[in-house]
């Protein structure tokens, strides 16, 4: 398997430079948390212990919550990685306890669900610890290893398999298909049927077959649970729960100025495509489907996300809509600027809705298309 550096390498490798903080790493299981942590102790210079947390010998081993155990364990090791930390008793005390008392130590702590390892590790950790989430394979990642006309081939396949590390270097669309479909059997439902005690598997599975085919559109949490036979409230907990492993995300919608613009919708969106189809079971390609529009939008949308997250640019992201129906698909805000996108799979114009451009004289507006989407990726 070829081995792309990731983004956050060189970034938490500078983190390391400073002893007795704690490192997390969150992001969805199978989006490259192991071989990232693989890439940091091939060039980390010092020594490193490695646990897993869901290894019961590993939570024996840090069971007893002592100095005297900890310092005994850590004696000699500059690093220490616990993966899959979410799974440890009291995960977030006992780093603290390390990171006060063992001098000289680092620590990463990986995991899958940051209402697990948040919850955990947050409250304990409050000014020793930098976090960093971790999505499927950026286009910036991936062209470290594509030149320019690869990229532009390969387009098709991110938006109908994603960027899944492995499936990126999967040969036949079968083998993409057949992994994409493990990943929701074996490892997207398990952990979100671990998180705060989930018991219905099927109306998870139903609820994300819903968001998928609504992606792109303004949700409805009641309709949502009429359809599925369970209350507003529960809909809202089951997708907290989605996005805190790291499935889907909401977008929310903007609104400063006018008394029509819609001011508390909702968009959900997959921070991975390839998850999306296989939720639907939809691998047909561009000429066949009906959702090039949407698929489209949230691949931008992502891309867009994971730049924001790696270059530490803190944009907060939105919609833009009025109760008339002009719309803008992306608000990016800043303290100091307000830009407006609007994403189109084909070389159609469109101008700025007159009600924005009236609202938000400052705004910028850009049509991003399949010819200058790198620009706005990269």
């Amino acid at each position: 398997m070829k081995t792309i550096d990731r983004t956050l390498l060189d970034k938490i490798l500078q983190r390391l430079k400073r002893p007795n903080k704690v490192t997390l790493v969150l992001g969805a299981r199978r989006v490259g948390k192991t071989m990232l942590i693989e890439q940091i102790i091939e060039k980390f210079d010092g020594k490193t212990l490695v646990l897993n947390g869901e290894d019961e010998d590993t939570a024996a081993l840090l069971a007893k919550r002592s100095i005297k155990n900890y310092r005994q364990l850590l004696q000699g090791v500059d690093l220490l990685i616990v993966d899959e930390a979410h799974n440890i008793k009291d995960i977030g005390k006992k780093l603290k306890l390390m990171v006060d008392e063992v001098k000289g130590i680092r620590i990463i702590a990986s995991g899958s669900s940051s209402f697990d390892l948040l919850n955990k590790s947050g409250e304990p950790l409050v000014g020793r610890s930098y976090q960093y989430l971790m999505y499927p394979l950026s286009q910036q990642e991936l062209s470290k290893t594509e030149n320019l006309l690869t990229t532009k081939q390969n387009l098709e396949d991110r938006l109908i398999y994603g960027s899944y590390p492995e499936v990126t270097q999967l040969e036949s669309y079968q083998e993409k298909k057949e992994y994409l479909r493990d990943i929701i059997n074996t490892y997207l439902l398990k952990d979100i049927l671990a998180v705060d005690g989930v018991k219905n598997s099927a109306k998870m599975r139903d609820l994300l077959k819903l968001i998928a085919f609504q992606m792109g559109s303004e949700v409805s949490y009641e309709e949502l649970g009429r359809q599925l036979g369970m209350s507003k409230n529960t809909v809202e907990r089951y997708l907290d729960l989605l996005s805190k492993v790291f499935v889907v995300y909401r977008l929310g919608s903007f609104a400063r100025n006018l008394r029509k613009e819609i001011t508390v919708g909702g968009k959900w969106y997959f921070y991975d495509n390839g998850i999306r189809n296989a939720i639907i079971n939809n691998f047909n390609p561009m000429p066949l489907r009906q959702d090039l529009g949407v698929l489209w939008e949230s691949y931008l949308l992502s891309e867009r996300i994971k730049q924001n997250e790696y270059q530490g640019l803190n944009k907060t992201f939105y919609f833009w809509r009025t109760y008339d129906r002009q719309e803008i698909d992306l608000i990016e805000a800043t303290e100091n600027s307000l830009q407006a996108f609007e994403f189109k799979a084909g070389n159609k114009k469109k101008k700025v809705p007159v009600a924005f451009a009236n609202a938000y004289p400052e705004a910028t507006f850009e049509v991003i298309n399949p010819d200058n989407y790198l620009d706005f990726i990269l």
